[in-house]
């Protein structure tokens, strides 16, 4: 068990290096003078040569590069993304700003995604290859091929421009986070619905089932105790990358609804190449990844403890 989480510990932190390395080198090596963005972000103006050295120098882009790397690189191992290129401020509280925003529609898309996805797959497993089977794999298909900034725009013509039920704009009231949160939860439920089927139907069609029928254990335990644990490992796998998935989903989503949170916030910091910005949103990000992925590991050892015997 300890070789376990060591190597779940190592894995995440070669991850994460990883990540700030290949963020910093990518914004680092972009086309285009960045001090220059930063100037013209800051100040709305050209502005003359001087002001863009002291820029320069001020961001650190007149160093080495990896002298900025690990110059940036050690206070954000304590916590401590830095100030914003563009605006001075410090960019820790505007993050959680944009992801007190972006948080609460991720989770509501998600629940809106398995209310759908749940209902449908135990309705299409219970007959399969009849007509209802059929259309809920149908509308499953449609949904993971439509896009979610034209399911977004469709949503906006419909519910807002012809029917007048609800606004497209902005984040002033609840009614604000429908559009959007449906948006990103009917993606959701597109993908959830044909995992959770596939994984009922392999579940169901397992060879020992009828042993247990044969033994007098009743459907609703065998359902409980056999079937659901067995569906369950790659409906968690989808389930978690899709939590970590919502989060960088609601970024387009949030531009498309004009809606302030993490969308805002990255697009206007990759426009002002302001850099603390950028780097913030992508390690925060990666985070998650390897978060949601070491609670899976840990959850398929609780359902299925052969994977931890063949890991031990």
């Amino acid at each position: 068990m300890i070789r376990f989480f060591i190597g779940l510990f190592l894995r995440a932190t070669v991850v994460l290096a990883g990540t700030a390395l290949a963020t910093f080198a990518l914004l680092w090596h972009a086309p285009g003078d960045p001090a220059l963005a930063v100037a013209l972000a800051r100040y709305r103006a050209v502005v003359p040569d001087a002001v863009i050295d002291q820029i320069r120098a001020e961001a650190g882009f007149d160093t080495g590069f990896w002298t900025a790397f690990v110059h940036w690189l050690a206070p954000m191992l304590r916590g401590d993304f830095g100030q914003s290129a563009v605006t001075g401020r410090d960019v820790g509280p505007d993050l959680l700003t944009a992801l007190s925003y972006t948080t609460p529609l991720a989770l509501l898309g998600l629940l809106i995604g398995l209310a759908i996805s749940i209902p449908l797959a135990l309705v299409a497993t219970k007959r399969p290859g009849q007509w209802m089977d059929r259309i809920s794999v149908a509308l499953a298909s449609i949904g993971a091929a439509i896009p979610s900034y034209w399911l977004g725009l469709l949503l906006i013509l419909l519910f807002a421009v012809q029917l007048g039920w609800l606004p497209a704009m902005g984040a002033r009231t609840a009614a604000h986070i429908i559009l959007p949160a449906l948006t990103l939860g009917l993606g959701v439920a597109a993908s959830l619905t044909r995992i959770l089927r596939s994984g009922l139907l392999e579940a169901r069609g397992q060879a020992f089932l009828p042993a247990f029928h044969r033994r007098g254990v009743g459907a609703h335990a065998v359902e409980r105790d056999h079937i659901a644990p067995h569906a369950a490992i790659p409906v968690i796998t989808v389930f978690g990358l899709e939590l970590a998935f919502l989060l960088e989903g609601a970024v387009m989503v949030e531009v498309i609804f004009a809606r302030p949170g993490l969308g805002t916030f990255l697009v206007g910091a990759i426009e002002a190449r302001d850099f603390p910005k950028v780097q913030a949103v992508v390690i925060v990000a990666a985070t998650l990844f390897v978060t949601v992925n070491l609670l899976i590991d840990l959850l398929y050892r609780v359902l299925d403890p052969r994977i931890g015997e063949r890991n031990a």
